[in-house]
């Protein structure tokens, strides 16, 4: 389990690519790596990777064909920088939500407003992702935990757009302060909120039926 509060940022140093699999290099400092061993989990732009060997300061980690094809971690390379969470311990505190690092989906960052210590990032979701996003509910951003500022729809394209608003700190912390118009970044949704959405739809699908009988 992961709380979306992201430790910092790690330099991707290598990647090894082999037929629907790879294997990526990262740099992790002394303090993320106390105590880390290899099976344990690390979150990567919110995808939770297993650790497969440690070299000192170089951790790597295997990615499989899903991983590659469903998140931006497909397209990272050397020099990139990923999000990075240690898995929660328990008695930690949750300064965010509860988080799995099981990522549904990409969104496309269609717009950044810019205002005095803060920045709102725009992003663009499938509407059948997208009826699970509401206004001040929790949403995983490239494993950040943030809040739903806004939502709209639009019903000829049939996607949804919401923001976030980011303080100072998650700009310098994560890579959300680098992100440019058309990135596409990794979606964990609210699993609570998951689960009543698709209580609700099976409650009521039911019910027409019945209706319909």
């Amino acid at each position: 389990m992961f709380t979306g509060i992201v430790q910092g940022t790690a330099e991707v140093v290598a990647v090894k690519e082999l037929e629907q699999f790879r294997t990526h290099v990262i740099k992790m400092s002394a303090e993320m790596r106390e105590g880390l061993t290899t099976g344990a989990s690390v979150a990567h732009n919110g995808v939770c990777l297993t650790v497969t060997a440690i070299d000192d300061d170089r951790v790597s980690f295997d990615l499989m064909r899903e991983t590659l094809r469903l998140t931006n971690l497909g397209a990272v390379s050397e020099g990139s920088r990923v999000n990075i969470e240690r898995a929660a311990r328990f008695g930690d505190e949750i300064g965010g939500h509860s988080m799995s690092g099981h990522v549904i989906c990409m969104a496309t960052l269609s717009a950044i407003e810019e205002a005095p210590n803060n920045r709102r990032l725009w992003f663009n979701l499938p509407a059948e992702i997208g009826r699970f996003v509401f206004e001040k509910g929790y949403i995983g951003v490239d494993g950040i935990s943030l809040t739903v500022g806004e939502v709209r729809h639009d019903k000829e394209s049939q996607s949804l757009a919401f923001c976030v608003n980011l303080i100072p700190e998650t700009l310098a912390r994560t890579s959300l302060g680098d992100r440019q118009l058309g990135d596409n970044v990794n979606i964990e949704i609210d699993p609570q909120t998951q689960v009543i959405v698709e209580t609700v739809e099976r409650m009521l699908s039911t019910r027409g039926l019945d209706i319909a009988g």
